[in-house]
């Protein structure tokens, strides 16, 4: 109970230190009055928040003096007046004992204004300490709870495991699970002392399986022949040139001309058989991983040179690493489905031999070995150093060989020529032929760009840039027009060519009116391209940068993989568009796939602003099919090419690779009238379904083809088309076997056009400098075509194509031309030898070899001229 008060009450709201206090005895208070410590004048001070809002409930005095002076404080002196607030918070309880308590010691503080400040350490001391006493209480409740929570646990595994192990015993105390206990303990000790099979053994199956695969994969790189009805061949010729005949003399060819291809293909497989046995140190399981792997791959050569007549190169990697190996089993024909399986029926039963005999084999480590503790003995570090060395040799011999082999003078291409070796990478299909598709993989594994030439150096290439230079001033001073002035469509169709024009082949209905109509009156011709069956990459290529395949190296096969990913600033046309209109002065659709032959990251290294396909972000619009066919069919592909003309203001260059006409062909369309029509002769059943089919396809692409000119005569801006076929059909299995039809297996059909918006509407240049070209003259072609005026590169390009008409790197034997000589046309289509080209051609010839070296693989002087602008 509260009786008197005899000292004052000290009400401070806040400070700005916190005092140190000692506990007095209380004093009653009589009465008194409050005097202001400072200047406030709140009237609720004896209200029972500001009582008890201060530091606590409990009554201190001060021990020494504050220097703190508070901003809002009052102090109550007994005697001076009366309090009458503090009785009745008392009486009725709205104040505890304890707050007035603690109140009356703060007030009894406050009056010993010359007590001695406290110092500021002691303040953070107990700052701290109760900072601790915190942390500490919080830590103790954290470490509490974490062990209550660990028992928990504890026990719950704890009877789990009880549980587990009850089950495990009742289990294993069954009469019947005791009687297999007891024979498996019996047979583990004769299972451990199994015999391990000698190395001798080993040394079998490596020899066989080698050999096999061998044999595997070159069989593979040839056909059956086929013969006219007519034909009188013996039963001997008829052996010999069948797919068994060809691989019989691939291996007797060793004894018989002492030509060693054979062991050559051997060594190669050996090595890499030797690569994975001592990486593994598994004898078995190496087996296992190297035939699974070269049955694949023969499987996949096989396919490949019946539909494309070439093997797997490196370049084709890209697929598979690119995620397009799914995509890429689309291509598999029917006819080579039911091999397929027996394919994976054989390697199922390889499998489980490898499983049985690495489960019976007691041998373990090939090297004996130790990683635990290699330094245990003698034994232990030679074994483990052994293997070692063993793996990081057989990978070096791999490697050194397979960089060696397509660089004359090395000890890998001395080696290989010492077994009859040579090279013949300009085809392929004839190097795997002749030296085993192994050892044409490894060849190409290292790509030589282009040989330098010998008088490669600044100065000689600004004289060349300074010469056409003044070339393109002469012919530009004949020409009004400028090539972006117009909208320009370069159109790659997918495999097409006339098939009339290959020998036995007819029919009794025209498949192409309206394209022959078209090239009768507008610029046009034949192309010679290097592919057959293959190839539309290198065309595209060509024909967008004006280089050509045949100058480059031999091992140089595929440019947009092995060239272009590779390069910093490659060139091609469409970037005089965006000179001129910025980013979007070019666009490209292929209703595909991206990144089949890495287009994804050529096209953005060209400077495209879009590469629009199936999966592209964004993508094409139109994307129907026709009947069963899996590809977009090319009406809706030219609708994509409306599109971007119309959504565009200004000319642009625009590319567009189709699909339509893609092998393989399986009777996709429901109405064929060509079945019917077809008068062709001497073909086999599967050659007339592949035609028929094909045949249906080029019929739907002329009429697709007329439709899209009609609309683009119905725009009003200028825009000029150029169409070529990029390569024929690999489905003329019988002409292919006549040599003179090489040439003609190889031209295609292409024209030049311009809609009557056009200044060049109607224009047909003369056939004596059209009716043979070449894809890399296209660009130069059209601006003729256009009377448009060119730059100093296309300059050059005018005056080659005038000198040469056509030319392109495919085999042939034709008129003389041994097999890999580059192929040059005259204006009639007669093959010419570069030993017979005019003194003028042959130093455009030079020139042009120079600036397509100085564009790829040199230093690229011509980037520093106006070489690539037009003037």
């Amino acid at each position: 109970m509260l009786k008197d008060a005899t000292m004052p009450i000290f009400s401070p709201d806040r400070h700005a230190y916190a005092p140190s206090y000692v506990k007095l005895t209380k004093q009653p208070i009589a009465g008194g009055t409050y005097r202001p410590l400072a200047n406030d004048e709140d009237s609720n001070a004896c209200a029972p928040s500001a009582l008890s809002g201060h530091h606590g409930s409990k009554l201190y005095t001060q021990k020494s003096a504050i220097h703190a002076t508070s901003d809002n404080t009052s102090i109550f002196i007994s005697g001076a007046g009366t309090l009458p607030c503090l009785p009745e918070m008392v009486s009725s309880g709205s104040v505890s004992k304890a707050e007035i308590d603690n109140n009356e010691q703060i007030a009894s503080s406050e009056l010993q204004p010359h007590q001695p400040a406290e110092q500021p350490l002691n303040q953070v001391v107990s700052v701290c300490k109760r900072a601790a006493h915190t942390t500490a209480k919080t830590l103790s409740t954290a470490g509490h709870t974490a062990v209550k929570a660990t028992k928990v646990t504890g026990h719950a595994i704890h009877t789990a495991a009880t549980a587990v192990k009850n089950a495990w015993h009742t289990f294993i105390n069954f009469k019947a699970v005791q009687l297999i206990i007891k024979f498996f303990r019996k047979a583990y000790g004769p299972w451990k002392k199994r015999m391990r099979f000698s190395y001798a053994f080993y040394a079998i199956v490596f020899t066989l399986l080698t050999s096999a695969e061998v044999i595997f994969l070159q069989w593979g790189m040839y056909s059956e022949p086929t013969y006219d009805k007519g034909d009188e061949v013996d039963q001997t010729t008829k052996i010999l040139n069948s797919v068994a005949g060809q691989v019989t003399k691939f291996v007797s060819q060793m004894w018989l001309e002492q030509k060693y291809q054979f062991l050559l293909s051997l060594f190669a497989l050996a090595i890499i058989y030797l690569v994975f046995i001592f990486v593994t140190n598994r004898f078995w399981i190496a087996t296992l991983l190297f035939g699974i792997l070269f049955t694949i791959y023969g499987t996949a050569d096989n396919i490949k040179m019946g539909l494309r007549n070439e093997p797997i190169i490196p370049a084709d990697l890209s697929f598979v690493t690119g995620g397009d190996s799914g995509k890429l089993l689309s291509f598999i024909p029917e006819e080579s489905q039911s091999f397929v399986n027996s394919v994976i029926t054989v390697l199922a039963w390889f499998i489980c031999c490898c499983i049985v005999f690495f489960i019976i084999d007691g041998r373990r480590s090939f090297i004996y070995c130790s990683w635990k503790r290699p330094f245990a003995s003698i034994k232990n570090f030679t074994g483990t150093l052994t293997r070692i060395v063993a793996a990081i040799a057989s990978i070096a011999l791999l490697c050194s060989y397979s960089w060696n082999l397509s660089i004359p003078g090395s000890w890998a291409y001395s080696f290989a020529g010492s077994l009859g070796y040579t090279p013949s990478l300009f085809d392929t299909k004839i190097d795997a032929q002749t030296n085993g598709p192994v050892t044409t993989f490894l060849s190409l594994a290292k790509t030589k760009v282009i040989e330098k030439p010998k008088d490669y150096n600044r100065d000689t290439m600004t004289q060349i840039a300074e010469k056409y230079s003044q070339q393109a001033i002469s012919i530009n001073n004949n020409r009004q027009n400028d090539l972006t002035d117009s909208t320009v469509v370069m159109i790659l169709s997918e495999t097409f060519s006339d098939p009339t024009r290959i020998p036995g082949i007819s029919f009794s209905t025209d498949p192409i009116p309206n394209i022959h109509a078209i090239k009768d009156t507008t610029t046009s011709g034949l192309m010679l391209s290097s592919g057959y069956g293959g190839g539309t990459a290198n065309m595209e290529y060509q024909a967008l940068t004006g280089l050509s395949l045949s100058i480059f190296d031999d091992s140089l096969i595929i440019p947009f993989q092995q060239l272009v990913p590779n390069q910093k600033n490659p060139y091609a046309f469409n970037q005089i568009w965006n000179n001129r209109y910025g980013a979007d002065g070019s666009d490209a659709v292929h209703p595909y796939y991206q990144s089949m032959y890495l287009r994804n990251v050529d096209y953005k290294k060209f400077g495209f602003s879009h590469l629009r396909t199936l999966d592209s972000t964004p993508s094409i619009k139109h994307k129907d099919t026709i009947d069963y066919s899996p590809y977009v069919s090319d009406e809706e592909a030219y609708k994509n090419i409306i599109d971007l003309i119309e959504k565009q203001k200004h000319p642009q260059f625009l590319q567009l690779s189709t699909m339509q006409n893609h092998m393989p062909y399986t009777n996709w369309y429901i109405d064929n009238e060509f079945v019917g029509a077809d008068t062709s002769t001497g073909l086999s059943a599967d050659e007339y379904q592949n035609l028929e089919t094909y045949t249906k396809g080029l019929n739907l692409t002329d009429q697709a083809t007329a439709s899209f000119l009609d609309e683009l005569n119905q725009i009003d801006k200028p825009i000029t088309v150029i169409f070529y076929g990029d390569h024929l059909p690999s489905i003329y299995s019988t002409a292919d076997q006549d040599t003179e039809n090489h040439v003609a297996l190889h031209e295609t059909d292409y024209f030049i056009w311009s809609n009557s918006a056009s200044a060049s509407s109607g224009t047909k240049l003369d056939a004596s400098n059209t009716a043979f070209t070449s894809p890399n003259y296209f660009m130069s072609l059209a601006a003729n075509h256009m009377n448009a005026k060119v730059s100093p590169y296309l300059a050059l390009l005018t005056q080659l194509l005038e000198q040469i008409p056509a030319a392109s790197r495919i085999a042939t034997e034709t008129g003389g031309i041994s097999s890999g000589d580059t192929t040059y046309l005259d204006m009639s289509g007669n093959q010419i030898s570069k030993k017979s080209l005019s003194k003028d051609a042959k130093q455009l010839l030079r020139d042009y070899e120079l600036v397509q070296y100085d564009m790829t693989a040199g230093k690229g002087y011509l980037n520093n001229t106006d070489f690539t602008k037009v003037q």
